[in-house]
């Protein structure tokens, strides 16, 4: 069985939330493999793994910018300590170039960055502010949405720092109500994508091996087991794709079911939180 450093380990626990020997030992079982211990530990039931893997330790802010209703940007701006997030030059720098994407709509990050804002690539401007104010400053992502009506929600986890939960919903009508309610209802259930037809294939082979896992190590009748694995695999889309998802405002609807008997029908949404992918 490989050994295993510690460092490692915290950063799976870290990852995860499983205990700390059960990160060591799932490690020791996938020799090493990283993601492969990460599945280990959901086959074992870990708490909520899936949930977690993505998370991070990164600091800094969310930020929006509107050009009319049917046009938004949503940028992530890191920064290492929350002490810089809180600096105006560092706001300001994130509003200015949330702005030039909503302008411009580079088509990714590295395009962005060679991309010309006040008389200098936008890369020279976060050269400048890192130097300033000494902590490395990257974008990290950014996404427009253009067409049918948008509406942005922005969430402070904490009242002395900037957003750092920002939402774009597109609507293929205007309605401000049901737009606001589905964005704070984004906000908080993190939806990973639209509908079940936008998951990629390679992301349900994937959960559904791992749920075929389960049932088998559950002992469940061979007969039974393919029935079990799509009761699982349909209960992963009401968890993580956003039309599926239980309306937090009346968890007897769907959001498909608000927008439906809202009379519009949701066409995109992005969520970013600081340090989540």
């Amino acid at each position: 069985m490989a050994s295993v450093n510690m460092a490692d380990v915290k950063r799976l626990r870290e990852m995860t939330a499983a205990g700390m020997m059960d990160c060591k030992k799932a490690l020791e079982e996938a020799e090493g493999d990283f993601d492969k211990a990460v599945d280990i530990l959901r086959l074992k039931g870990a708490k909520d793994v899936g949930k977690r893997e993505a998370r991070t330790a990164s600091n800094g802010l969310v930020a929006v910018k509107h050009e009319g209703d049917s046009l938004a940007a949503l940028l992530e701006l890191n920064c290492e300590t929350d002490f810089v997030a809180k600096n105006e030059r560092f706001q300001q720098l994130a509003a200015d170039i949330v702005g030039h994407v909503a302008a411009t709509k580079p088509g990714d990050v590295p395009a962005l960055l060679e991309s010309q804002l006040n008389g200098k690539s936008v890369k020279e401007l976060l050269d400048e502010t890192n130097a300033a104010l000494g902590e490395k400053i990257e974008i990290r992502r950014f996404s427009v949405l253009d067409g049918g009506y948008i509406v942005s929600y922005m969430h402070k986890t904490d009242p002395q720092l900037p957003p750092a939960v920002g939402v774009l919903i597109q609507l293929d009508k205007p309605n401000a109500e049901v737009a606001k309610d589905i964005a704070q209802h984004t906000a908080a259930m993190a939806p990973r994508f639209l509908s079940p037809a936008d998951v990629p294939a390679e992301v349900i082979e994937k959960e559904r091996s791992l749920f075929e896992q389960m049932t088998r190590d559950e002992g469940k009748p061979e007969a039974a087991i393919s029935k079990i694995v799509d009761g699982r695999v349909n209960g992963w889309y009401k968890d993580f794709t956003l039309v599926e998802q239980a309306f937090v405002k009346d968890n007897k609807k769907t959001i498909a079911k608000v927008a439906d008997e809202a009379g519009v029908r949701v066409l995109a949404f992005t969520r970013y939180k600081v340090g989540q992918a």
